[in-house]
């Protein structure tokens, strides 16, 4: 690791703060006021942890990527010019989140004695998340009303345990194939032609698997159900090179049946996302209204603070892409979306230079969690896919998602920082 001077990633680190204080500047005109205090103290605040960070990894992880951080830069700011466009109020609090997400991520980084430690507690990890789940289950509370009791409640401030599972989950299933993924890539079951995981070695993973999605069916998490489950087929194919992802998505299939048979809140989804205009007032008021935003769109968007998204429900949290696509129209989308590709390919450049297979595998699952979270939200506002109910990672506002995000941002960085070939003073 060590010291080392990153002079591509300060150079690159201009560019979300001089995006942010931009549009800032902006919303401030088109508003008619001149610089709000708390506008000023966000970007300059935000500019000092940029660049608290960038002093932090040139001291402690000196060969770790230098693009990593402005890529996620750039998405913080996008986040949270869109707070403060869309919830003005709100924009204080999401830059709290952000500290304390900052924080975390120099707290994964620093703790850690080596990434490979993690491995070594996968059962108590994956214990710790299952529990967590079972509190949300006794103790859950819904602060935004939502009909979901996801929430764990102290001192006014609530946390999605669902959102920590995703590190948790990642790891698990990391440290498992790392040390199990040779025998259950050698040593296939086959049904006819149909090939599948050997199942002794496969069930603590489907164990794991099947409880956290059972837990988070009966919780009506199903945004998060569905990324588990991608993640987890994402991971035993780069764990094994055996295409077990077909029949996985075969039992995805069989799943969704199945729930839409069961569950009335799933039919709900299935029939608005199918055709949602005869119910356009009412359940698909919101999936409307956000097709809606992104026609106003256009090409070239409405212009900053010109757009009328603030009509889609729940805009700055699940909606918060259709806000950007009326404002900042298809090339601001497009660009949004090129950063979370460039977030991916970062993210399994880090893995294939990992220095073990854990680590591998560990950053892998990180770069896919992101990057699924982002496609299932992008599927959801298009009506390409139902409406899941998940968070774009630094866009949404919430900040149990900001926390999580930042920490597997703290281990990607580790991990490329330890690889022997990372070449931390190039991009």
């Amino acid at each position: 690791m060590g010291r080392g001077w990153r002079l591509v990633e300060l150079s690159l680190l201009v560019y979300p703060v001089g995006l942010l204080a931009v549009a800032f500047a902006t919303l401030n005109i088109v508003r008619g006021t001149f610089w709000e205090t708390s506008d000023v103290r966000i970007v300059v605040l935000f500019g000092a942890l940029l660049l608290l960070l960038h002093v932090f990894l040139s001291a402690r992880l000196g060969a770790a990527d230098q693009a990593l951080l402005p890529i996620v830069g750039m998405l913080v700011a996008l986040g949270l010019i869109a707070v403060n466009r869309l919830e003005p109020s709100l924009a204080p609090r999401q830059a709290l989140w952000i500290v304390l997400g900052c924080a975390a991520l120099v707290g994964t980084a620093l703790v850690l004695p080596r990434i490979d430690w993690l491995a070594r507690y996968r059962y108590t990890w994956a214990s710790a998340g299952i529990l967590l789940l079972l509190a949300t289950m006794v103790f859950g509370v819904d602060p935004n009303a939502s009909g979901t009791r996801l929430w764990l409640g102290f001192g006014g401030l609530y946390f999605q345990p669902s959102e920590i599972m995703k590190v948790v989950m990642v790891t698990f299933f990391a440290s498992y194939l790392a040390e199990k993924g040779v025998l259950i890539s050698h040593a296939p079951l086959r049904i006819g032609r149909v090939v599948l995981p050997p199942l002794p070695y496969l069930a603590p993973l489907a164990a794991m698997w099947a409880l956290s999605m059972a837990l988070l069916i009966w919780q009506r998490d199903l945004g998060a159900a569905l990324l588990f489950y991608l993640v987890f087929l994402a991971l035993l194919y780069a764990g094994t090179g055996r295409p077990y992802v077909g029949v996985g998505l075969i039992f995805l299939i069989v799943g969704a049946i199945v729930a839409y048979t069961l569950f009335d809140h799933v039919q709900l989804r299935a029939r608005i996302w199918l055709d949602p205009w005869p119910e356009a007032q009412e359940a698909a008021y919101q999936i409307v209204q956000g097709l809606t935003a992104f026609a106003a769109g256009g090409i070239m968007g409405s212009g900053l603070g010109y757009g009328y998204a603030e009509y889609v429900p729940a805009v700055h949290t699940d909606f918060v892409l259709a806000a950007l696509g009326e404002e900042l129209g298809l090339i601001g989308t497009l660009a949004v979306v090129a950063l979370y590709l460039a977030l991916m390919h970062r993210a399994f450049r880090i893995a294939l230079r990992a220095p073990s297979t854990f680590a591998m595998l560990l950053a892998a699952g990180l770069g896919a969690t992101l990057g699924l979270q982002a496609i299932i939200i992008l599927g959801g506002n298009l009506r390409l896919i139902p409406i899941t109910g998940i968070t774009l990672p630094f866009l949404s506002y919430g900040g149990s998602s900001i926390l999580v995000n930042f920490i597997m941002v703290g281990l990607l960085l580790r991990v490329s920082a330890e690889s022997p070939s990372s070449g931390g003073n190039r991009a």
